[in-house]
């Protein structure tokens, strides 16, 4: 058992807010990836790619839980690349007007014969990214 991932964010924004953002696709768009074929249900599976034309890295993923406004958990593989299966929980948590999103990906050394990109420095360097300088002023603006 790998040690996972934690990265958390607090943002300026109530918890309906986030977990909308966190799961509507067309909000997705703006903040995370574009993930067309993604239904917030348990047992769905979703597929997107690294921002670009060259449609990079192929990402899939398939929710396991649901818990409105407080929780969504989803797989997160590499089908292409690797059999490894990790697994990515977004909690959240609204203290008065602001919600503590904490981000939990375990497993991640299931990746880590994919190399320097797929490694614990460079998914916690994208997550610290995605969470503070994408999701964080998006849902604040």
């Amino acid at each position: 058992m790998s040690i996972p991932i934690i990265v958390q964010c607090k943002v300026k924004a109530p918890v309906e807010k986030v977990w909308k953002a966190l799961t509507d696709q067309h909000e997705m768009k703006s903040w995370y990836f574009d993930i067309a074929d993604f239904e917030l249900e348990k047992g769905k599976t979703f597929n997107f790619y690294e921002p670009g034309e060259e449609k990079k890295y192929h990402h899939q993923g398939e929710i396991l839980e649901i818990i409105p406004d407080k929780k969504l958990k989803h797989t997160w593989s590499y089908p292409e690349l690797s059999a490894g299966i990790t697994a990515v929980t977004w909690e959240l948590n609204q203290q008065g007007e602001e919600t503590n999103i904490t981000l939990i990906h375990d497993d991640i050394d299931q990746l880590k014969e994919l190399g320097d990109n797929f490694s614990r420095e460079a998914f916690a360097e994208g997550w610290n990214g995605i969470l503070k300088q994408s999701l964080k002023p998006y849902l604040e603006s």
